[in-house]
């Protein structure tokens, strides 16, 4: 344990989330690594949980944010004053998305974007119930947390938002939960804190039929998956569905605090009446956050980053899916869970990747898997470096 001045200010006047938490001391970020106060240098293998996939101080990402610095940063409240900043990301968006995926609310952050979402749905079909997944994480705002399904989490926070009803994920029995009093189906298209938990085949093709059928909304939560971390640009072109409701945030921003619920123009017009200013945020779509995540969604394209994970995936499987310690290596591109064959070894294998010059992390709802989720600039060589110094940690715990 650490007992510098940092640390000691740290857990004095920061508010903590967990009694112990990483307490890794952060000096500097540059590309792949991070370095500690000591200059010591970590491969981030964590990305902040999926949001540094351009690495850390992307030159095109600071030079983007330092252009935008010299302009202006808060003008007004989101969506009162023109901005080029948001103008220019929410039609690169309406290019990059497919029909009917047109229209931009900009927010601070996922959950904000949840909450967002919700309240579009409600207001889009007059009614209150929506379905979410168990073992799902969608943020801890009120609404967001009333998603859950875990009563260690919620129960501190009750009462909840009433209406919430709760699904298996791929489990194809339980759609018939979805009714015509569903406003809204809210998934990951892969269950992030679950431990990256893929949609087995023809399930989310049955959410979304069954949605239709019942003139229910569907919202689809990439806000761990999207921006290219799946080995495509959005998790749900691996299964050819396309949302009602589209969230984002993390990767998004380009490092910077940034998250979007996307929809028609259509449905986006309902929250401009009736009343008008329901739905407000003041530093939702930063120009800071919205010339970052330009950058950051424009490099993706460009240097056709989600290609490259999907590509990445298939060399993390080669060296490491027969490894003894591990069961199994779930999800797509390079959101992966390292699932351990002996759950107790968990955290002992947090501590010998640490030691390795490793950066990784685990699930809110799995006790069995390392998370590995790498800026996606990496390269190969530095992955199979990667790989090897993953290989020799898990060596330790048998």
């Amino acid at each position: 344990m650490l007992h510098s001045t940092l640390r000691s200010s740290f857990l004095r006047h920061v508010a903590q989330t967990s009694p112990e938490p990483d307490g890794f001391e952060v000096r500097q970020g540059e590309g792949i690594y991070l370095f500690d106060q000591a200059g010591h240098p970590y491969i981030d293998c964590i990305s902040g949980i999926a949001v540094s996939s351009m690495g850390h101080g992307h030159p095109r990402i600071i030079a983007a944010i330092k252009k935008q610095l010299d302009l202006h940063l808060h003008t007004m409240v989101y969506g009162e004053h023109v901005q080029v900043p948001q103008v220019a990301l929410a039609e690169r968006l309406a290019q990059l998305l497919p029909e009917p995926l047109d229209c931009t609310y900009f927010t601070n952050s996922g959950a904000e974007a949840v909450e967002g979402a919700l309240k579009l749905s409600k207001k889009i079909t007059s009614r209150y119930e929506i379905i979410a997944c168990r073992n799902a994480y969608h943020g801890s705002t009120a609404g967001a947390e009333s998603l859950r399904s875990d009563l260690d989490y919620i129960a501190a926070s009750r009462p909840l938002v009433p209406g919430v009803k709760h699904i298996r994920f791929n489990t194809f029995e339980d759609i018939s939960m979805i009714s015509m009093d569903t406003a809204a189906v809210i998934i990951e298209p892969i269950q992030g804190e679950a431990g990256a938990v893929v949609p087995v085949p023809g399930y989310l093709q049955a959410i979304r039929k069954r949605c239709d059928e019942t003139c229910t909304l569907l919202i689809f939560d990439e806000i761990q998956t999207g921006m290219g971390r799946t080995g495509t640009m959005w998790a749900f072109q691996h299964e050819g569905v396309v949302p009602d409701i589209l969230l984002l945030a993390k990767a998004f921003g380009g490092g910077m605090p940034l998250g979007a619920f996307i929809s028609s123009r259509k449905m986006m017009s309902v929250l401009s009446h009736d009343p008008i200013l329901g739905h407000l945020t003041t530093f939702g779509g930063h120009p800071l956050s919205c010339a970052a995540g330009l950058e950051a969604i424009n490099f993706l394209a460009e240097e056709k980053l989600p290609e490259r994970a999907a590509g990445f995936e298939k060399i993390i499987r080669t060296h490491l899916e027969h490894h003894p310690a591990l069961r199994e290596i779930r999800g797509r591109g390079l959101m992966l869970a390292l699932d351990l064959k002996n759950p107790d070894h968990l955290f002992p294998a947090v501590k010998a990747c640490r030691e390795q010059g490793l950066l990784v992390d685990w699930f809110l709802f799995n006790n069995r898997s390392l998370r590995f989720a790498p800026p996606l600039v990496i390269s190969e060589t530095e992955l199979n470096m990667v790989c090897e110094k993953l290989i020799h940690s898990l060596d330790q715990l048998n």
